[in-house]
């Protein structure tokens, strides 16, 4: 059995299955196929992944710099909504700002010498990871770096700790996305970019970047609906131009 197999359970195997099967409506041939492509190309960057963090330079196109650029020159900061699509450490030493700093919401729980290892390398780059914590005190890192204009990175594609959550159509079925970043954006009233990193070949990667849009003045329940929706729309416009680097392995849609 390769490898790429062999490093993941028969759980993530059939979420992944029925990802294509169901969700993009893939045969039984071609959806068994992708599945396995998926988890060669998962295995292929979390190796990239550990790479970046050793300081190994991936080259890099990013599409909708511009629009990165814009938000980067306004006063207030602005948030970046990323996803498990592909890899988005990569957009650690591409996507950076010599205006505002840069801070990553990261999920703990690896090793401190990782951890050390990742800081040191984007600290080159004037970004900063928040580690999520139990205790929830990572939330006053976020309000601190807000209130002083900088930019903010989060997970949007995933429910970790609390469970509340905003339904929006995904792929032709209903599925919950986490309200805590919807919630921080609407509160304060700020942009929001959607950023997702995909692999393109051995050395390379793209770098997609877009405005989400949502009525600033709309009651606050509405804004998180429309944040989300149009967050959902560009992740799915995403997954289907590379659809074997979506990387979440359970069942989205229970």
């Amino acid at each position: 059995m390769p490898v790429c197999l062999l490093l993941n359970t028969n759980h993530s195997r059939t979420h992944a299955y029925r990802y294509f099967h169901h969700r993009l409506g893939y045969g039984r041939l071609r959806a068994a196929w992708n599945t396995y492509i998926n988890h060669c190309l998962f295995s292929q960057i979390v190796v990239d992944r550990f790479a970046v963090f050793a300081g190994k330079h991936f080259k890099v196109e990013i599409e909708g710099y511009d629009q990165f650029l814009r938000l980067e020159a306004q006063e207030k900061g602005f948030l970046v909504f990323s996803s498990h699509v592909g890899c988005y450490e990569v957009a650690g030493y591409s996507l950076t700002s010599k205006l505002k700093r840069f801070n990553a919401l990261v999920f703990g729980g690896e090793k401190a010498a990782v951890m050390e290892g990742r800081q040191e390398v984007l600290e080159q780059h004037n970004i900063r990871m928040i580690p999520v914590k139990e205790d929830m005190s990572h939330l006053f890192l976020v309000n601190e770096a807000i209130d002083n204009n900088e930019i903010v990175s989060m997970p949007a594609d995933r429910i970790v700790g609390s469970t509340k959550a905003v339904t929006s159509c995904f792929l032709g079925a209903p599925a919950r996305f986490p309200a805590g970043p919807l919630s921080v954006a609407t509160m304060k009233g700020l942009d929001v970019l959607a950023v997702n990193v995909v692999k393109v070949a051995s050395k390379r990667y793209k770098v997609v970047a877009t405005t989400l849009s949502y009525d600033k003045d709309a009651p606050r329940k509405e804004q998180m609906q429309q944040l989300s929706d149009s967050y959902v729309a560009e992740l799915e416009r995403i997954v289907r131009r590379y659809p074997s680097q979506w990387f979440n392995f359970y069942d989205f849609w229970s």
